[in-house]
């Protein structure tokens, strides 16, 4: 059992340092009624997120490409050290009764991460929540607020925490994202 310990907090433990875990379990937010896989599809900017070790660059933006009615070719960039790196990944409905529920991955060795669209005009803004388990002691979280332009006003970006909020996800911890000279710099 001490073994086990050890590997599960040795596999854990880069996540962690990425991330600030929370105590219990992941919340169950409620999820964009009616989604539409279609409509959502399309270029969208990160205007704000929870910390990610992944997402260290700037002029973050992911590209969604319907693939079949249940799969989305994903493609991700940002610009890192003045270098644009992209990664492709697919995402996939997994209960078409609630298809703002998605899976995404960008490796055929893992496992589908949860990536739920909370809220969504899918012409504006859309909020997006991915959340993670840890043997239901503690979670790693992730929160994105997403739009169709480099930026939103402010009182946008407030409604929009305050969906977070009001799902139990907290969000104090959210910061803006580097959108600025992303079109002069490639």
């Amino acid at each position: 059992m001490k073994l086990l310990c050890v590997v599960v907090v040795g596999l854990v433990l880069p996540v962690i340092r990425a991330q600030v875990p929370h105590w219990g379990p992941c919340p169950d937010p409620a999820v964009q009624p009616a989604f539409s896989l279609k409509q959502f599809m399309g270029r969208w900017f990160e205007i704000a997120k929870l910390p990610a070790q992944f997402e260290k660059g700037r002029c973050i933006e992911t590209n969604f490409t319907l693939a079949t009615d249940r799969s989305v070719r994903v493609v991700s960039s940002e610009i890192l050290k003045g270098e644009l790196r992209k990664i492709e990944g697919t995402g996939v409905v997994e209960d078409m009764k609630n298809p703002a529920k998605l899976g995404i991955s960008y490796s055929y060795v893992l496992p589908y991460s949860p990536y739920w669209i909370l809220s969504t005009d899918y012409v504006n803004t859309a909020l997006v929540y991915s959340c993670t388990d840890i043997l239901r002691l503690f979670h790693v979280d992730f929160a994105w607020i997403l739009a169709r332009t480099r930026t939103l006003p402010d009182a946008t970006l407030e409604k929009a925490r305050q969906v977070f909020a009001d799902n139990n996800i907290d969000v104090s911890r959210m910061i803006p994202s580097r959108q600025q000279g992303c079109d002069k710099t490639l």
